[in-house]
């Protein structure tokens, strides 16, 4: 067991290397493509903090552990609102200001409940999956439009903020090699990851969905858990909240739909009586905090705390549950 465990922290540590490596590369080397920074920043660098969700997700449906992708799709949603930005807020209260922010929260929302329809009859099939990719693509094209109208990076401080992220000077040479040394590791880790992870699950009775829920998605929200910390430590608030609400919706649109294409399956009935909602319930909350449409708002301290509170409630509900 205790091999197992060795073998999930470093496939973990693996798999936030290479992600960050993946995403290094592919921005790098599509801004020496002459690929607009604004479309870099909105597509390549946010879908990044998903690409671990994306492979641990395939990993799992190839294992035929349909559960385990759902519920790490599900619980990184989870973790991301009450976890990490509860983390957070109480490092430093957030201001909410960007346009983008405000037009996208909405967007999770409703995809959020679409994937708990989807649960509702306890099976995910391949059709659903495809009709989350549908939807990924169209938001990305979205996203496309909606910055090539952009008139200016600085109408909006989350696009100013994802594009001085993108990294500049790198070669082309530099930029393929970091690319393909991160698309190699990003599913050796993942295969590493959801083996040992089955492991425990089976020593600890633990079922596929729950340890979707809580180990796995917790270690593949840890790329977001750092980018958050380093965009308040850098004044940069609606980057840091800009992760956590691009994730989400890349984890329901991209990372659900692939464990539905790969292996349709049923699913535990739970995904839809307990976590979905717990999901939905936490989206809300998000939005409640974040939205004044008369101005900025700010996330504070005392929210962070509850948010992070919530998390570790609902972490013990679901072990309370397996005695």
């Amino acid at each position: 067991m205790l091999t197992s465990f060795a073998i999930l922290v470093a496939g973990f540590v693996a798999l936030v290397w290479s992600a960050d490596r993946f995403v290094y590369g592919a921005a790098a080397l599509a801004r020496n493509l002459g690929v607009p920074a604004l479309i870099i920043g909105l597509t390549v660098v946010a879908m990044g903090s998903s690409a671990p969700e994306m492979m641990v997700s395939a990993s799992a449906a190839l294992a035929d552990k349909t559960d385990t992708a759902v519920g790490n799709a599900v619980g990184s949603n989870i973790t991301n609102i009450l976890l990490v930005l509860g983390i957070t807020a109480l490092l430093r209260p957030l201001s909410v200001s960007s346009i983008t922010l405000k037009r996208e929260m909405p967007i999770v929302l409703v995809v959020s409940l679409i994937a708990w329809y989807m649960f509702t009859d306890n099976y995910f099939s391949q059709l659903e999956g495809w009709l989350l990719a549908g939807g990924f693509v169209t938001f990305i094209v979205f996203l496309i439009v909606i910055s090539r109208n952009q008139k200016s990076n600085d109408d909006d401080p989350l696009v100013s903020e994802v594009c001085d992220e993108i990294p500049s000077g790198v070669s082309t040479k530099s930029a393929l090699i970091w690319l393909i040394i991160g698309m190699a590791m990003l599913p050796i880790s993942s295969h590493f990851i959801v083996d040992s992870a089955v492991d425990i699950a089976q020593y600890f009775g633990l079922s596929d969905l729950v340890i979707g829920l809580t180990i796995i998605a917790i270690g593949t929200s840890l790329p977001e858990l750092a980018a958050c910390v380093a965009g308040v430590l850098k004044n940069e608030d609606d980057l840091a909240l800009g992760n956590i609400v691009g994730s989400n919706l890349f984890n329901i649109l991209a990372v659900l739909s692939i464990a539905g294409i790969l292996n349709p399956s049923v699913i535990d009935p739970s995904a839809a009586n307990r976590d979905a909602l717990i999901m939905i319930a936490a989206t809300v909350v998000l939005i409640a905090m974040s939205l004044n449409f008369r101005g900025a708002r700010r996330i504070n301290r005392i929210e962070g705390g509850f948010l992070l509170v919530a998390f570790f409630a609902y972490q013990g509900y679901i072990f309370s549950q397996l005695a």
